[in-house]
């Protein structure tokens, strides 16, 4: 693949990490509090907790995997390296349709915020948008998102210190099952909003210096989001109470309600918070579409999805076929899907795919401080855990999409073979 053209080293720390915590942000802040309360209650923070540790698994593998093959395409490029090309054919696969899925997600999370009525043709103007962006180059994609971010973190902490303020919630418990299976459960939707840090990875071949400044991005992107969430989980339970969060379609204004009475949605605090969801929706998902065409022209390069997708711009040095075709892709299933419920379908793909990066650095024979082999081999059967405590359709739905993938890719192979 010698003479196939490159993509530029163009990213530092700041911005690699600025990446990741916008990836992270935008998904865990506005979309999956409300549905991983409803499984855990009370317990939500723990949930959070064990989230995070199975994030910092993945992120340790992710680090010590990018050192050594610091090219784009992630976990795909890593599994075909160390474990065979089957293995890293899973791993792209199912990164690339879960977060498909979670680019639509996103996209119609900044409709409903900032368009209610019209909120599908708001999300597609948005994707088109961060497309053209995209294809201007990723130091374009890194500076937006550093805006981005410095916009709604401090918008997060009004809140959280608002939530703090309010009158201790004394509504009922969440009626829903707390043990160790709606924890785990709530743990699995949680980890949704932790993936970001793998744009990091997947832009691997675009970062300056990867051996320092990939780990030290990956790391203190999940660092800063992992408290960020913890005290948005403390805060808004405290507004809130279990039920209420578990039942709010927007708990970050619910949550400005409850503390001050009349400055929810129709308020200057609702505005503030209505604007920093729609920011933060914007944020995760210029780094989704980011991360998937990358992983695209990955897949396109390794010969498992069309060769066309390896064109890479000689001006802006993007892979601008990759970032088109996703684009397209998602305006699709906006336009012909409801997306509000690919939470657990996104968080089941992108969780086998860490259960093969965590395989694919078990093996390797370099070993990083921060990445023991225990802790890789605790990374993937925690990974496969929480994937299948996910609900039962979300489980059924993602399996059934990644065994057609797969049995797409026999075929394939099987023609090339009678060709040959």
């Amino acid at each position: 693949m010698s003479h196939q053209p490159r993509l530029r080293r163009a990213m530092g720390r700041v911005d690699a990490t600025m990446v990741g915590v916008g990836a992270m942000i935008g998904a865990g802040a506005f979309v999956v509090f409300a549905p991983a309360a409803a499984a855990a209650g009370h317990l939500l923070p723990l949930a959070v907790v064990i989230a995070g540790f199975v994030a910092y698994c993945n992120a340790s593998a992710t680090a010590s995997l990018a050192i050594r093959y610091p090219s784009s395409g992630g976990t795909y490029v890593y599994g075909r390296e160390q474990l065979g090309h089957w293995p890293g054919f899973l791993a792209g696969w199912g990164f690339i349709t879960g977060k498909l899925a979670s680019c639509a997600a996103m996209a119609l999370t900044f409709g409903l915020y900032a368009a209610p009525g019209a909120e599908k043709a708001a999300a597609v103007a948005a994707v088109a948008a961060l497309t053209i962006i995209n294809l201007f180059g990723v130091t374009r994609t890194a500076l937006a998102t550093r805006v981005i971010v410095s916009l709604v973190v401090p918008v997060l902490a009004f809140v959280i210190v608002v939530a703090f303020s309010a009158p201790a919630d004394q509504g009922e418990a969440v009626a829903a099952q707390v043990a160790a299976g709606g924890v785990f459960q709530a743990a699995g939707l949680m980890f949704f909003a932790f993936a970001g840090y793998a744009r990091i990875a997947t832009m691997g071949e675009e970062v300056r210096d990867p051996r320092r400044t990939i780990p030290v991005a990956v790391f203190g992107a999940l660092g800063f989001t992992l408290l960020l969430y913890v005290l948005l989980a403390l805060s808004l339970l405290h507004a809130l109470g279990p039920a209420g969060l578990a039942g709010s379609t927007a708990p970050l204004r619910d949550a400005i309600d409850a503390a001050v009475p009349g400055e929810g949605s129709t308020g200057r605090g609702g505005a503030v918070v209505t604007i920093a969801a729609a920011l933060a929706c914007l944020g995760a998902l210029l780094a989704l579409i980011a991360g998937v065409g990358r992983t695209s022209l990955a897949m396109g390069r390794g010969r498992d999805l069309p060769r066309v997708l390896t064109r890479i711009s000689t001006r802006y040095s993007v892979p601008w076929v990759a970032d088109i075709a996703t684009a397209v892709v998602v305006a699709v299933l906006l336009l012909t899907t409801d997306v509000l419920t690919v939470v657990g379908f996104s968080s089941f793909g992108v969780l086998l795919y860490y259960a093969i990066a965590n395989v694919a650095a078990f093996t390797l024979a370099e070993r990083q401080w921060y990445a023991p082999r225990w802790l890789n081999a605790v990374g993937a059967v925690a990974c496969l855990v929480l994937a299948f405590t996910l609900p039962a359709m979300s489980v059924l739905t993602m399996t059934a999409v990644l065994a057609v993938g797969l049995i797409a890719r026999a075929i394939v192979l099987a023609g090339r073979r009678r060709r040959a």
